[in-house]
């Protein structure tokens, strides 16, 4: 590998043609600059410059070594460069559902982003309760999670609207056993939806599951089956409130944050406004 601090003697000497101008360009003395040189030359086993013209040449391997030489230490002063700028350098972590990203999170995102370079933001979107797993395991500093009841230690918590809801577009008179739109096992939803059915004693078959909330909302649509879904989430979708089986108490929207301090505090503090917003929205 060919040392930078030799290249560069090598092209300040073919620059400046002059070791004198060399060793001012790079405030080095002209012994250093020579003995640089010479190093250079020894590692390539060619001679780079005719010492005896004047003023000083390339020689011809000097010369097909020149371009090389400033490519690279072009590419050298823009990885140091690249790595002097503390953009992205460090991460906040934030768990959210599919639901909570929404234009207005969003944009204070990209507001927290433009104010802090140096931070970049990894959002993840899952279910709640895997969120809230990992948010105590320490995997995220900041969660979002849907849960029957905020804990102690949450930030801010706002109501959660649900209903059930079938399609829109495609009537159906729905058949005993009952098909159901659902999220994989696990998902908050999917319990309460199985609890809730068999409380109304009716009879129900998994009849479409989707790892994401598009995906459930897009089965509904066309007709597969009835799902139990917060309200806002179907805003704009083809999809109409089920009014068979009457109406369900809401849960929380809740917001979790370890730091609670420094520009992390401001980040909570904003997206918590964006969740109240959101919870003064009604579904159609």
């Amino acid at each position: 590998m060919l040392d930078p601090r030799l290249l560069r003697a090598f092209v300040a000497i073919a620059d400046q043609q002059s070791f004198t101008g060399a060793a001012a360009r790079l405030n080095m003395t002209q012994s250093t600059i020579s003995q640089q040189l010479a190093r250079l030359e020894q590692a390539v086993g060619h001679a780079l410059i005719d010492r005896a013209a004047r003023p000083v040449l390339p020689t011809p391997a000097g010369e097909r070594l020149l371009g090389y030489a400033r490519r690279i230490l072009a590419l050298q002063d823009e990885a140091t460069g690249l790595l002097a700028d503390p953009a992205g350098t460090t991460a906040v972590r934030i768990g959210v559902p599919d639901d909570i990203v929404t234009p207005d999170m969003a944009r204070i995102f990209a507001a927290f982003s433009e104010a802090h370079r140096e931070t970049r933001l990894d959002v993840t979107t899952g279910l709640s309760r895997e969120l809230t797993r990992r948010y105590r395991n320490g995997e995220f500093d900041i969660v979002v999670v849907k849960e029957h009841e905020a804990a102690a230690d949450c930030r801010a918590s706002f109501p959660e609207p649900m209903a059930w809801f079938e399609s829109a577009v495609v009537e159906r008179q729905w058949p005993d056993p009952v098909p159901l739109v659902s999220f994989p096992p696990g998902g908050l939803y999917r319990d309460e939806m199985f609890a809730r059915i068999e409380q109304e004693q009716r009879r129900w078959y998994i009849a479409f599951t989707g790892s994401s909330l598009s995906g459930v909302l897009v089965a509904i649509e066309a007709g597969m089956g009835i799902s139990l879904l917060p309200r806002r989430s179907t805003l704009g979708r083809r999809v109409r409130i089920h009014r068979a089986l009457g109406d369900e108490q809401p849960m929380a929207a809740s917001l979790y944050a370890w730091e609670a301090s420094g520009p992390i505090s401001r980040l909570v503090a904003d997206m918590a406004e964006v969740l109240s917003r959101r919870s003064k929205t009604t579904s159609a």
